[in-house]
């Protein structure tokens, strides 16, 4: 057909078969439209490619190139280490040093070790030592170190109605709370500064109760408030209260440095047999980081621009020999 169209209008007759004669312009638009068509078709014939495979060589690589999700730790611990602002001081390296995201489930002690029992935690974090000695016996744990150490303070109202200020020896300062039915606010639950007020109120021989006595089923940072709102007595761990008091709580410390007032916080693997998506190998890098001697030196140095002391006396067995401490 091109050769008949460069031969002229003669031979363009003949092949329509005597129509109309048809202008040389319309013909030449005519073939390039078929001659489009055809290529149209011929291309619908081939398979397509997938989207974006071979318009976007440099995108369709974005997805296997963005970074995998980090694995996830779940950390159950007492509201003190959350409350009183130390985890949020210390996870921090330890998710950047290792790529791991740690979870943390703040409840009172007694929760945490149950969590850690229903296989709901893979490492607690926790401050009542003879639970965590049965819950070790128990074969729930599979490894407890040493990490730390402060101090329970019995706090109460600058006007101090019962009059234990100054008192060394905290069961009978709480047994003067109980004789002027002094308002007193517990946490009522069963974490480890629960279960350290249950054993002093023990030693004093004084079961409270009675409408002096508030049994708030909180954490340490809202006990405190309420302890603060009703001007009453409470006991706390001396972590959480003094920093607290950065944020205006005007509770004061009436009694403190009694043998009893001790506080021990260790950390516990839980046991892998729990199941399959306990994160063993996580928990016990989490241990050795907590109990390495970098770590212990951080908890030494936390709070000390803010109060002059720091809020946790380090206590594994690392730092004591560095520190030449013994440990016994």
């Amino acid at each position: 057909m091109l050769t008949a169209v460069a031969n002229g209008n003669n031979t363009l007759g003949k092949l329509v078969g005597g129509c109309k004669r048809i202008p040389n312009s319309f013909l030449l638009i005519s073939l390039a439209l078929a001659a489009s068509l055809f290529a149209c078709s011929s291309r619908a014939d081939l398979p397509l490619a997938p989207s974006g495979a071979a318009e976007d060589p440099v995108g369709s690589g974005d997805a296997a190139a963005q970074p995998a999700e980090p694995q996830k730790l779940t950390l159950a611990t007492t509201t003190s280490t959350e409350n009183s602002g130390l985890l949020g001081y210390l996870l921090p390296h330890f998710e950047e040093e290792y790529g791991v995201r740690v979870d943390v489930v703040a409840v009172g002690t007694g929760q945490a070790l149950q969590l850690g029992r229903d296989g709901n935690a893979d490492v607690l974090l926790v401050h009542a030592r003879a639970r965590e000695d049965s819950f070790m016996a128990e074969g729930h744990g599979v490894r407890r170190e040493d990490v730390m150490y402060n101090d329970f303070v019995i706090l109460g109202p600058a006007g101090d109605p019962a009059g234990i200020r100054g008192q060394s020896n905290a069961a009978e300062a709480l047994e003067r709370v109980a004789q002027a039915e002094a308002p007193f606010v517990s946490r009522g639950d069963d974490s480890g500064t629960h279960t350290k007020e249950r054993a002093i109120w023990e030693a004093a021989g004084v079961e409270p109760g009675g409408d002096w006595y508030l049994s708030a089923g909180q954490g340490m940072g809202a006990v405190l408030t309420i302890a603060d709102e009703l001007q009453a007595y409470t006991l706390s761990d001396s972590a959480t209260y003094l920093a607290r008091t950065l944020e205006g709580i005007e509770l004061r410390i009436l009694v403190e440095g009694d043998p009893i007032l001790f506080n021990p916080y260790g950390v516990i693997a839980v046991n892998p047999t729990k199941g399959a998506h306990i994160q063993a190998s996580l928990a016990d890098t989490l241990v050795d980081w907590l109990v390495a001697l970098p770590t212990q030196e951080r908890i030494a140095q936390f709070g000390v621009a803010e109060f002059g002391a720091p809020l946790f006396t380090p206590d594994s067995a690392a730092w004591h020999r560095v520190h030449a401490i013994d440990a016994d």
